[in-house]
């Protein structure tokens, strides 16, 4: 989680920058909660779009962990937003859940059928 919140944070600095260039100052209401939903937006594309397209986003892939249906298929664009759209919910409380469900699945995949898996590691030379 740390490193993807890396990469993250240098996508929503970039995405500020922009708004900012376009859209002037956003510390007074109303831009700012506009900037706060256009953030939310650009998190949701980064994770809709690398989970909807290989299971994995860069620090997914590092870690060798890649996300897939309960039945082991990739997940579709629909099931990807559906996923991101419950997490944001729960503000990551959902995170938690894992200590609790039997078979340590997160709450936002208990409830869109999906689940995380590790895979195997790359052989030596």
């Amino acid at each position: 989680m740390v490193y993807e919140s890396l990469l993250l944070m240098a996508i929503l600095m970039l995405a500020t920058l922009l708004f900012i260039l376009f859209f002037g100052d956003a510390t007074a209401a109303p831009k700012r909660y506009f900037l706060q939903v256009f953030l939310w937006l650009v998190c949701g594309t980064y994770f809709v779009w690398n989970w909807s397209r290989g299971g994995q986003t860069l620090a997914m892939q590092t870690w060798r962990i890649k996300l897939i249906t309960q039945s082991g298929k990739q997940l579709t664009l629909l099931q990807a937003v559906k996923r991101y759209l419950v997490a944001s919910l729960f503000f990551g409380a959902g995170f938690v859940w894992a200590f609790f469900d039997r078979d340590g699945l997160f709450l936002h995949d208990r409830l869109c059928g999906s689940k995380l898996v590790l895979l195997d590691k790359p052989l030596k030379d």
